[in-house]
């Protein structure tokens, strides 16, 4: 069974840091790009960060610039999203989800998904 896992959420407080894993299963990751996308409550999924198959390019939204870094470990098959500096309006469910070829932030593009983690960023 194909399958994305992401670990790694929790409640933290404004300014502080959390690193949030995607593990594969049933498939290789290194084959696929893949993306971090978010969802606050009344609002539609948007991208995060992206990084492409063999981890040289990255893509990273405008609002999490200089505080999120993507990377990818395919030996173990994991993708990681280092938040630094977090905002309160960073609090969302974070999933990331897998697709063929080059980066997107075109939700239906993406072929895997896994069942997210919730960010709280909150005093």
């Amino acid at each position: 069974q194909l399958q994305l896992v992401e670990s790694g959420g929790g409640l933290v407080q404004p300014g502080g840091s959390l690193r949030l894993s995607c593990a594969a299963s049933g498939f290789t990751l290194e084959n696929y790009a893949i993306g971090w996308f978010r969802q606050a409550p009344g609002k539609e999924r948007g991208g995060v960060s992206c990084i492409g198959r063999s981890g040289v390019l990255t893509t990273v939204a405008d609002s999490v610039s200089g505080r999120f870094t993507i990377s990818r470990d395919n030996a173990k098959n994991t993708v990681y999203l280092q938040m630094n500096s977090l905002k309160p309006e960073d609090t969302a469910v974070y999933y990331c989800a897998a697709k063929r070829y080059i980066c997107s932030d075109y939700v239906p593009e993406y072929d895997y998904w896994g069942q997210g983690t919730q960010v709280t960023v909150s005093s």
